[in-house]
């Protein structure tokens, strides 16, 4: 049985006249997006403008809720309590899935973004507001989250399906967590050896380790981030290796087990 894998990235983090990426050149190689809803990034112009482009291209849409902090990109702890992360959770994400329906797609998953993904991957509470804010619009959405991190837990609590992210382009810490930014060579930058690390992700389920240990992982998608240098090629060149390498690239709803 031929292994598959969804590529996803994060996109629409512009802001008014601020621009961030090259989306339009990223979406012509994934096939899973995760649109800023406007608290660490985005505006509805912006999230209007990706939607439609994820779906000119066929691509799956995802919504991207942060902590409500522009100035800092959502990458700040800010505390916030899980009632809070719940209703602003619920706000955008049902903001986009609006703009979705009105444009004749729909949501597909939900993915976390800088600092709450990483606060939800170990706070049980916090996953579970994330994850009830999902569960509340009555969409079925997948989440999406680290394997064996709080959100898997939740969605088995809250009956949802949930999707492991890896991370092609970011390095790992022994313990299975992400290299700090502020860390040198937490981003991976080389396209090839971004490709080399997913195709190891999917076919051997390990990853190698800032220290040089081997760490397994399970991938049901991996990210390739939009805000990385020279993303669009990257993602060019991960998704030719996949495919080069055997592995089919598809939405997690073609092949997720209990995907809508």
């Amino acid at each position: 049985m031929a292994v598959s894998v969804d590529l996803n990235s994060d996109l629409g983090e512009g802001f008014g006249a601020w621009r961030m990426g090259d989306d339009a050149l990223i979406m012509d190689h994934v096939t899973s997006v995760n649109i800023a809803c406007g608290f660490h990034a985005g505006d509805p112009e912006i999230m209007i403008t990706t939607v439609e482009g994820a779906l000119r291209k066929g691509i799956a849409l995802g919504a991207h809720p942060g902590y409500p902090d522009l100035a800092g990109f959502g990458r700040r702890e800010m505390g916030c309590t899980p009632g809070e992360i719940h209703a602003f959770c619920l706000y955008q994400v049902g903001a986009l899935s609006a703009i979705a329906r009105s444009r004749g797609g729909r949501l597909r998953h939900v993915k976390a973004h800088g600092a709450l993904y990483n606060r939800g991957a170990g706070d049980e509470a916090a996953a579970g507001a994330i994850v009830r804010a999902a569960r509340d619009l009555g969409e079925e959405l997948i989440i999406v989250g680290p394997h064996g991190s709080c959100f898997e837990k939740a969605c088995r609590e809250e009956g949802l399906p949930f999707a492991a992210e890896a991370f092609a382009d970011r390095a790992y810490t022994p313990k299975g967590t992400l290299v700090p930014r502020s860390v040198p060579g937490s981003v991976i930058e080389d396209p090839r050896e971004a490709a080399s690390r997913a195709v190891r992700m999917v076919l051997e389920g390990k990853v190698t380790a800032l220290g040089g240990e081997d760490l397994p992982l399970r991938a049901d998608t991996i990210c390739l981030h939009g805000d990385t240098p020279g993303s669009a090629a990257m993602a060019a060149i991960v998704r030719s290796s996949l495919e080069k390498a055997g592995v089919r690239v598809l939405p997690l709803g073609a092949f997720l087990r209990g995907a809508p």
